[in-house]
This record gives C-alpha cells, sequence and structure tokens, in this order.
C-alpha cells in the first residue's frame, strides 16, 4: 500500500519538473540568444569605428608610394651595417654682423643634405624626383645636423618654413634649408685695429659617431659657394675654405666635423679718422706750446689741460667699443704714446715755469732792489696777475723811460722842427730793445723741446707703422 502511494506522488511531480527544467533551458537560450545578439552589436560597432578611424589617418598618396607606413624610420638607413654617407654644401647668402665686444657673427646661408635611403625609393617610368615641403621631414630619418659654438640660429619661415626635400627613384634623398646662425669667433685684438680676423662655422652630427655617419663635403672644395656681393662695413672678406676635421669627446667618441674657413681684414681708414688722426693733431698741438712766450702762464697752461682732456676723451671713446681684453691693443700703443707725449708737454712746462721763478729769485738776490723803480718785486707781481715780470726787462724799461724824459726835455727846448725826428728815435729804440729782451729770455729747455718732440713723434711713428702695417 505504501509502495502505490509513492508511485502515485512520483507520477504527480513527474511532469511539473519537466515543465521547470524545460522553462529553464529556454529561459538560458533566450540569454544566449541575447548575448550573442549583443555581442555582433558591439562588433559591428567597433568595425564601423575603426573604419572611421581609418578614414581619418589614412596615409597620403605620397606616404603611400614612399611606403612610409611600412619602415621605422626612427633607425638610419642600413642600421647595423656601414656608416652612412652625408654629403654637404653650403651657399653663404650673407654675413650680416660682426661683433668684436661679444666676438661672435651672424651668418645667413644655405645648407644642403645628401644621402640615400633606400627605404624611400618607388618606381617612376620617367625617372623623375618627387618634391615636399617641411610636413614629411618629421615622418623620415634626416641627419642630426647642428652647428658647433653657434649662440642663435633659426630657420626662416616667411612666407612659409624655408625647407625642401626631394627623394629621387633610386632613394638618393636632398634635404636644404635656409638658415641663419650666430656663432662665436676667438678673435685676437693684439693688432687692432691693423687686424685680420681668422673665423669658422663648425658642422657636425649630434647622436651619431663616425661608426654610424660619415659627415663630408659633397663636391671637395668646391662644396662652398658665396654671393659675389658681400661686403662689410669694417672687414674686407680676403677668403672663403672648406675643411674637415674629427672631434673627440670622451663619453661618446669620435664624430667629423666640417669648417666653413673665412678671413676678414679689418677696414683702416674708419679708424685713421676716428683715433689716428685726432690724436696726431693733439700732440702736435701740443707743440704749439714751445713757442708761447714762456711769461704767458695761463695761456700755456690752458693749452696744456685741453690737449690732455682731448686725449683722454679718445682714448676713453676707443675702449668703450671694444671688449676688454687683458693685453695690450696696437690702437691702446698708439693712443698711449700720444698720449705721453701730450703729457709730457704739460711736464716741460711745469718746468721752465720752475726754472725761471728761480732763477729771477736768485738775480733778486743778487741786485737787490732798484733804486727806488719798484714798488713790488717779480714774484709778488707774478702772483696778482699771472705773469712774469722779467727784471731786466724791467730795468731796461724804466732806464728807458729816464731817458726818454731827458729827451723829450731837451727836445722842448729844440726847435719844432726836430720833434719829429725824437719820435721816430724813440719808437724804433724801443722796438729793438723789446726784440733783443725776448730772444734772449726764451728758455733754453724750450728752445730744444722745439726739436726733440718733433724729431721722437716722428721716429715713434715710422717704427709703428712700419712693425703693424
Amino acid at each position: 500500500m505504501v509502495l502505490v502511494m509513492k508511485l502515485l506522488l512520483l507520477i504527480c511531480l513527474c511532469p511539473t519538473a519537466v515543465l521547470h527544467s524545460s522553462q529553464s533551458q529556454h529561459h538560458h537560450l533566450n540569454h544566449r540568444q541575447q548575448f550573442s545578439s549583443l555581442r555582433k552589436h558591439n562588433s559591428k560597432r567597433e568595425i564601423k569605428m575603426r573604419k572611421i578611424d581609418s578614414t581619418k589617418v589614412r596615409p597620403l598618396k605620397s606616404e603611400q608610394l614612399l611606403r612610409i607606413e611600412d619602415h621605422d624610420f626612427a633607425l638610419r638607413p642600413g642600421f647595423g651595417g656601414s656608416p652612412i654617407p652625408v654629403g654637404i654644401d653650403v651657399q653663404v647668402e650673407s654675413i650680416d654682423s660682426i661683433s668684436e665686444v661679444d666676438m661672435d657673427f651672424t651668418m645667413t646661408l644655405y645648407l644642403r643634405h645628401y644621402w640615400k635611403d633606400e627605404r624611400l625609393s618607388f618606381h617612376s617610368n620617367k625617372n623623375e624626383s618627387m618634391t615636399f615641403d617641411g610636413r614629411l621631414i618629421k615622418k623620415i630619418w634626416v641627419p642630426d645636423i647642428f652647428f658647433v659654438h653657434s649662440k642663435r640660429s633659426f630657420i626662416h619661415d616667411t612666407t612659409v618654413e624655408n625647407v625642401m626635400l626631394r627623394v629621387y627613384p633610386d632613394g638618393n634623398v636632398l634635404f636644404s634649408l635656409r638658415i641663419t646662425v650666430s656663432a662665436m669667433c676667438f678673435m685676437d685684438f693684439s693688432r687692432f685695429p691693423l687686424d685680420t680676423q681668422n673665423c669658422s662655422l663648425e658642422l657636425e652630427s649630434y647622436a651619431y659617431n663616425e661608426d654610424d655617419l660619415m659627415l663630408y663635403w659633397k663636391h671637395g672644395n668646391k662644396s662652398l659657394s658665396t654671393d659675389e656681393h658681400i661686403s662689410l662695413s669694417q672687414f674686407f672678406i680676403e677668403e672663403f675654405s672648406a675643411s674637415s676635421g674629427l672631434a673627440f669627446y670622451s663619453s661618446t667618441g669620435w664624430y667629423n666635423r666640417l669648417f666653413i674657413n673665412f678671413a676678414l681684414r679689418r677696414h683702416i681708414f674708419f679708424f685713421v679718422l676716428q683715433s689716428y688722426f685726432p690724436a696726431m693733431l693733439m700732440v702736435m698741438l701740443s707743440w704749439v706750446s714751445f713757442w708761447i712766450d714762456r711769461r704767458a702762464v695761463p695761456a700755456r697752461v690752458s693749452l696744456g689741460i685741453t690737449t690732455v682732456l682731448t686725449m683722454s676723451t679718445i682714448m676713453t671713446g676707443v675702449s668703450a667699443s671694444m671688449p676688454q681684453v687683458s693685453y695690450i691693443k696696437a690702437v691702446d700703443v698708439y693712443l698711449w704714446t700720444s698720449f705721453l707725449f701730450v703729457f709730457l708737454s704739460v711736464i716741460e712746462y711745469a718746468a721752465v715755469n720752475y726754472l725761471t721763478t728761480t732763477e729771477e729769485r736768485k738775480q733778486l738776490k743778487k741786485r737787490g732792489k732798484a733804486s727806488g723803480m719798484y714798488s713790488i718785486d717779480a714774484v709778488q707781481a707774478m702772483a696778482f696777475d699771472g705773469c712774469f715780470h722779467d727784471t731786466d726787462l724791467d730795468m731796461d724799461l724804466t732806464a728807458f723811460s729816464v731817458r726818454c724824459e731827458e729827451n723829450e726835455t731837451r727836445a722842448r727846448a729844440a726847435s719844432v722842427s726836430n720833434v719829429d725826428t725824437a719820435l721816430i728815435k724813440r719808437k724804433r729804440s724801443l722796438k729793438g730793445s723789446m726784440g733783443r729782451i725776448i730772444l734772449q729770455k726764451n728758455h733754453v729747455i724750450d728752445k730744444y723741446s722745439r726739436i726733440i718732440f718733433p724729431s721722437v713723434y716722428i721716429v715713434f711713428n715710422f717704427f709703428y707703422w712700419g712693425l703693424y702695417i
């Protein structure tokens, strides 16, 4: 009986279990279908997005032709093999400025690179090259040339960036750009302004040493060309030449280096007018004091001080336009020597003044006061008016005045016809006495200075110009 009841219970529960299992299976099936449809939808969406993105970054026709997407241009051509040859040629457009104070020069030039990259070779029925602007350069390998000892440099960008890339079917590449660069020039001013300066612009690869890149002049000495109309205000351009060499760095090794050498000879005429000729005039002007009467103290002192101050101004002006070097320049030799001549002319008059004053004091002590004719001595008179009062001159003039009074007394007693004759004699006698006294009182130092100063200065100029020219 119990067994029959269990069988009946199982019979009742079986359809319910079967129904429940069928429902669960149907639910799982629906879930799978929904998941698969969602995946299909997402995949379609991703495919659609990919199509949209690929349309945006689709390579240009030139890039497709050169197969840029197929190569890694972060590596140099022939990586792992022999160094890649890179030829250079330069056309100098202008030398814009030369600065002695900053010891540098500014140059504008066309820099052209030549190399071969087989990754850029393409098929061409007519063997024609393709020319590109600067946009393609960022996607391929180019030599990393820089200017050694440069201070500033830039690529011209008016009206567009002055860069050109030309690719030939066999993979040869020409890369040209227009650059202005300011670089150091180690100048020697020991012969300034009669000097010749040798400057150079140096080119070198920054990252690739001689094991990876061989830098050379494309056409030898003809690789450097210049504009025929290049000129500078202060220099003659004597020579342009190209040379090459090696540079060693302790951490990275040996590098190929190219040199653009040029020699500059300075124009001398500007400095003759601005420095040398004024200095000569000041020295000759200082000699004028040797012909001025030694008793004219204000005239000779003011002339000497004026020439000294003028020479100082000339020297200051020349120094302001020059770098502060620690050695003597050729212009310094000339200006300081000229300044010494001017200074010695002032010292010469100081010596004449002192010796004359000493001599007068000695004469006053020997002669004593003249017999009632002087109320003040010569030294005190000089202190009042700044001029010498020569004792002999005063005595001669006093004696002459006494004689004149006697002559006048006699003339009054004589007839009127003798008056004119006495006046003429008196004038002649006065002129003769004054001329004799002035000639006698020219100091011996002034006499020798008139000859020695010009002679020594002429000899100095002879040796100076013979040495530096």
